[in-house]
């Protein structure tokens, strides 16, 4: 089929048309070249082949011609089977001479879709009346202004851009046992939504949380424009901020963690084993044979948190001491102490 423009918009071969709108919508505004400075030439071409998609998928004739022919359909390259392909798309001319479709100019798709145009340097072709002087904008369209906020020197004549609204936080809660090892979250949110007629609906969805191993507390991870859908407003990104659950065994770091071993005054003295069992279940034993002291710490390498980026590497594990002194000592006790240590 060449050109893959359904994988291009990243949507299904069955979408509606305010799935293809909203899948470009969001496509032009992230490679718009204007919006890519630093990397126009890669923009450029990304932004014409997402334009491209949307000319083709958003015209019922063109699609129809793609889907039985694909993009060689289009330009005229495929030649009629024999006897013709009964229900399919019919984009032949008498004679056999086959119809070539019109691709649309990228600027213009971009100017009809958000009711104006904004220029695209050298791009080519026209950019819309007044290209040459500045941004021209002419309003009405549904999508109208919601653009400019991620065009820094935009500004329209006339009017004010949109506003997004303010992003909507929650806590994530996470086990350590979940940061460390990584989790799945799935949270279900009630949103409105504007239809394809205007119409404010309420639809529920499911996000899916990826949680990477080594996360941070107060890692967010955003959905863009997952908030409510209002007038004149573009919707509030929906943030969730991870939140670590207090542990019963470990205390966390950044990438260490730490274990406090309580010990008995002999044990503290004269050596002790310590058992436990690591986030991701396996059993841990060190054997401590010196003296320990208030201060003293074992540092068993690698058995820390993963590093988020780089998940084969991890932090330490550091292993303290709480030592249990007695409340009080016969005078039995305190002669043989003496005599012990003195020695």
């Amino acid at each position: 089929m060449g050109v893959d423009y359904y994988n291009i918009l990243q949507v299904d071969k069955n979408a509606k048309d305010d799935e293809l709108k909203k899948a470009y919508r969001k496509m032009a505004l992230k490679w718009h070249p204007d919006k890519n400075p630093d990397n126009k030439k890669e923009a450029e071409a990304n932004f014409k082949q997402i334009s491209e998609a949307y000319d083709v998928l958003s015209d019922p004739q063109k699609r129809a011609v793609y889907d039985q022919y694909g993009e060689e359909g289009l330009r005229g390259q495929v030649p009629p089977p024999s006897g013709g392909r009964p229900g399919g798309a019919t984009f032949f001319q008498t004679g056999g001479v086959p119809n070539v479709f019109r691709f649309k100019n990228a600027e213009d798709i971009f100017a009809e879709f958000f009711g104006f145009s904004i220029p695209l340097g050298g791009m080519g072709g026209s950019a819309g009346a007044g290209a040459s002087g500045g941004s021209t904008f002419s309003g009405g369209s549904m999508f109208g202004d919601d653009i400019l906020s991620s065009f820094g020197d935009s500004r329209p004549v006339g009017g004010s851009a949109l506003r997004k609204a303010p992003p909507i936080e929650q806590k994530l809660p996470c086990s350590l046992e979940e940061l460390y090892k990584g989790t799945t979250k799935k949270m279900k949110i009630s949103r409105l939504i504007c239809d394809a007629s205007g119409k404010t609906i309420t639809v529920d969805e499911t996000l899916t949380i990826d949680v990477i191993p080594g996360c941070n507390k107060g890692t967010k991870i955003i959905f863009e424009e997952k908030g409510n859908e209002q007038p004149n407003e573009i919707p509030s990104d929906l943030v969730f901020i991870i939140d670590e659950k207090p542990h019963g065994v470990f205390t966390r770091d950044d990438k260490n963690l730490y274990f406090t071993q309580e010990v008995s005054l002999a044990e503290a003295l004269t050596g002790c084993t310590v058992h436990l069992t690591t986030l991701d279940g396996r059993k841990l034993t060190k054997r401590i044979s010196g003296v320990i002291d208030p201060t003293y710490a074992v540092t068993v390498p690698d058995e820390g948190m993963p590093f988020p980026t780089e998940p084969t590497m991890r932090g330490n594990l550091l292993i303290k001491f709480n030592i249990k002194f007695p409340t009080s000592l016969t005078p039995e006790q305190k002669s043989g102490i003496k005599k012990l240590l003195s020695a």
